[in-house]
C-alpha cells in the first residue's frame, strides 16, 4: 500500500466523478459555447452570490489574473508573507502585473484590519507605489490549514473600502474553511471584490480553478486569460468534474479534517516530533528537531511507502483527501510504529 500525503492535489476522479466528465456535453469555450463550463460558471457564482465566473487551469492562473486586472503597472499588493501568492506563484505578481508587493508578518497568515491599515501607501507620495490590492488567503496553507474568522474578514473589507482598494481572496481551500465554520459561500462573496476557488484540491478534481467576481471584472479576467493562453476548447469535460464536486464533495471534507487530526494525534507520539501544528482543516504540519532535516525524515518516510513533503528546514507536511481512507490511517500508524 502507498500512502501519498504531499498534497490533497494527487487524487483521482472516483467512478461517479468519471462518468459525469464522460456524459458533459461539450462545446468550443473560447466561443463561449461550452454549455457545461458554462453551468459550471453559473452555478459556482450562484452559489457565492456574485454576478459571474470564469473557468481556468489553475489557482495560480485565477489568482494571478485577478491581480494583473486589481492593479496597474508600479502598484503594490499587500499580503503576507506566507502568502501563495508570494511563495508559489513564480514571481507572477512582479512578472505579470509589474506590481511589487508588501510583506506582513500575520498570525499563522491571518492578517488583521490593523495591519492592513498601517500597510497602506500614501499615495501622494510619489517615492512609494500605489496600494491598490489586499490579498487574503483561506485557509492558510503555510500556516497549517488555519481559517479566517468572517468577522475579521469584514473589519479588513471595511479598511478597503475606506481607502478604495481591491480585496481578493485566494480561496484555494475555501470549502474546508466553510465546512469548519458553517457559513455560507454567500457571505464571502459579499465581502470580496474576486475569489479563487480551487476545483483539484480539496474538491477532488482532477484539474482547474474558478474565479469569481462582477460581470465586468470577469470580462476583463478573460481577456487575459486569454493573453496567458489559457483559453479551453472541450473544457466541458473538466468542467463536468467541478460540477459533480461542488455537488457531492463538499460536506465529505469533514472527514479529511478529523483524518488529519487522528494522523496529529499519532505523530505526536513519535520521539522525533518536536511540535505538531495546531490542526484545523486537512493539514499537518510537523516540526523536527534540528538534528533531523526535513529532507532525511521526508525520505525514511517515503521508503516505508509513506509520502509527504518537506515545508522548511525541519517542518513536514502531511494534506488528507478522498484517497486517504480509514484504511490508510490504520496502515500509516503501524508503519510508523514499526519504522
Amino acid at each position: 500500500m502507498l500512502i501519498d500525503l504531499r498534497s490533497d492535489t494527487v487524487t483521482k476522479p472516483t467512478p461517479a466523478m468519471q462518468e459525469a466528465m464522460f456524459a458533459a456535453p461539450v462545446g468550443d469555450d473560447v466561443f463561449g459555447d461550452d454549455p457545461t463550463v458554462n453551468a459550471l460558471e453559473t452555478k459556482a457564482a450562484a452559489m457565492f452570490g456574485m454576478e459571474a465566473a470564469l473557468f481556468c487551469a489553475s489557482g495560480t492562473m485565477t489568482n494571478q489574473i485577478a491581480i494583473r486586472v486589481h492593479t496597474r503597472p508600479g502598484s503594490e499588493v499587500i499580503c503576507d508573507k506566507f502568502s501563495h501568492i508570494y511563495l508559489y506563484e513564480g514571481g507572477g505578481v512582479a512578472l505579470n502585473s509589474f506590481s511589487s508587493v508588501k510583506l506582513l508578518d500575520g498570525d499563522r497568515g491571518r492578517l488583521n484590519a490593523a495591519q492592513v491599515a498601517a500597510a497602506i501607501n500614501n499615495p501622494d507620495d510619489v517615492h512609494a507605489p500605489v496600494t491598490r490590492l489586499v490579498s487574503l488567503e483561506n485557509t492558510m496553507n503555510k500556516g497549517g490549514g488555519c481559517y479566517y474568522q468572517s468577522t475579521d474578514i469584514e473589519a479588513i473589507r471595511g479598511v478597503c473600502k475606506q481607502h478604495n482598494l481591491a480585496l481578493h481572496l485566494d480561496g484555494a481551500r475555501l470549502f474546508n474553511a466553510l465546512v469548519e465554520t458553517g457559513e455560507s459561500p454567500a457571505v464571502y462573496g459579499s465581502l470580496f471584490d474576486s475569489i479563487s476557488i480551487c476545483l483539484s484540491k480539496g474538491l477532488g478534481c482532477p484539474v482547474g480553478s474558478l474565479l469569481l467576481g462582477s460581470r465586468d471584472f470577469i470580462k476583463q479576467a478573460r481577456r487575459v486569460r486569454k493573453v496567458m493562453g489559457g483559453g479551453w476548447r472541450q473544457a466541458g469535460f473538466l468542467a463536468g468534474a467541478g460540477i459533480y464536486a461542488l455537488d457531492h464533495h463538499v460536506a465529505r471534507l469533514r472527514d479529511d479534517h478529523a483524518r488529519a487530526r487522528a494522523l496529529g494525534h499519532i505523530l505526536a507520539k513519535r520521539p522525533e516530533i518536536e511540535e505538531i501544528y495546531p490542526i484545523d482543516t486537512n493539514i499537518v504540519i510537523c516540526r523536527l528537531p534540528d538534528t533531523l532535516p526535513a529532507t532525511d525524515y521526508v525520505a525514511q518516510l517515503a521508503a516505508q511507502n509513506i509520502r509527504a513533503v518537506t515545508f522548511g528546514k525541519n517542518l513536514v507536511r502531511f494534506v488528507t483527501h478522498l484517497d486517504f481512507t480509514d484504511q490508510h490511517l490504520d496502515f500509516f500508524e503501524k508503519k510508523l510504529s514499526n519504522g
